[in-house]
């Protein structure tokens, strides 16, 4: 499934800006770097096909150049007494980047800092959200697998994860939809590329659309307070956009497995045996 472009249909709140970076982020015509407008967030496209032997659930997911591919695996059995809760499952998050997913080809190991900081920072995101109490004394394994980056690469593993939990047919208490959003001089931006990251002060925001919760805010660059409430409302707004076309995909999927399903059913009708009789 694919979405060529998403536009988020909000009126400027400020005039366009070549500010004093290094590029030229947002031109007087009010255009960015790739071609899109301040509110405009990149193409989305979602596969919920199988991706993993054995899989219970996985999504494919690109934003842009981002592309993220995640695998889950239970409710099942704890492999460690020692990550066995009476009154929940142990949400288990792994993170992994190919070392071709970026410009500068860096291998990173499970022990490298910022696998480690992205691991905990999905793991406390999707707790709360999960319907933990559900499966006691059970675990559920989470693997991403970063292939590509080009900017948004948190937002995209949150939206990823969030298909492959509905996809594995995991509980939620809502789905969990993330955006990436940042200033130029004084134009808010939304859904950034890694050279915009690079450039901006930003911040990734995830929401539960249906309650309107907050479920992570992350940022790691400063960004002043008066713009922060901006970015942070905005950043709602993009969440709702994101969260129908994930919804839209999670429902194509669920009618393609129903059609499948009927079709293997469905009794061989006189015509078909005399046709498969020779």
């Amino acid at each position: 499934m694919s979405a060529d472009r998403l536009l988020l249909t909000l009126s400027d709140s400020s005039d366009s800006s070549d500010g004093h970076s290094r590029i030229e982020i947002l031109n007087t015509g009010g255009y960015r770097s790739d071609g899109r407008r301040q509110y405009e967030l990149r193409t989305i496209s979602i596969d919920l096909s199988p991706q993993g032997s054995g899989a219970d659930g996985s999504a494919s997911l690109t934003h842009g150049l981002t592309q993220v591919n995640v695998c889950v695996f239970g409710p099942r059995e704890a492999k460690m007494r020692s990550q066995t809760y009476h009154d929940r499952a142990n949400v288990n998050i792994e993170v992994a980047i190919a070392a071709f997913s970026a410009s500068e080809r860096r291998k990173r190991g499970r022990g490298d800092k910022r696998i480690l900081e992205l691991s905990q920072t999905l793991k406390s995101t999707f707790e709360p959200v999960i319907q933990t109490s559900l499966y006691p004394r059970s675990q559920i394994d989470i693997y991403i697998q970063v292939l590509q980056q080009d900017g948004g690469l948190l937002q995209a593993c949150v939206n990823a994860t969030t298909l492959a939990l509905a996809n594995a047919g995991i509980p939620t208490y809502d789905f969990v939809c993330a955006v990436t959003g940042g200033v130029h001089s004084t134009s808010p931006l939304l859904d950034l590329t890694l050279l915009e990251e690079n450039d901006l002060p930003n911040v990734t925001v995830a929401v539960m659309p249906r309650s309107g919760k907050i479920t992570l805010v992350s940022m790691e660059t400063r960004l002043h307070v008066d713009r922060f409430e901006e970015i942070f409302r905005l950043a709602g707004e993009a969440g709702k956009v994101i969260h129908r076309e994930m919804r839209k995909a999670v429902k194509d999927r669920t009618e393609q497995l129903v059609a499948s399903m009927q079709s293997v059913g469905r009794p061989s009708t006189g015509a078909d045996v005399g046709d498969n009789e020779y």
